[in-house]
């Protein structure tokens, strides 16, 4: 599965549900909450304040150090 900005927080947590500590690392603490599920991760970056850009680059090194 590709990870983009446009991926919604359900699709990325239902891929890989340890993405949820680089999350909530980053400042994101509702990873939990049902409404940010339809999110996509560059809309529940910035409600948060944080670049969607550099979150990105931290979920998809995860992906490949796996």
């Amino acid at each position: 599965m590709e990870i983009t900005k446009k991926t919604t927080m359900g699709k990325i947590l239902e891929y890989d549900p340890d993405i949820a500590y680089i999350l909530m690392q980053s400042g994101m603490h509702c990873v939990g909450c049902p409404s940010s599920i339809g999110e996509s991760l560059e809309d529940a970056c910035t409600v948060h304040g944080l670049n969607s850009d550099e979150i990105l680059a931290s979920i998809q090194g995860h992906i490949a150090n796996k």
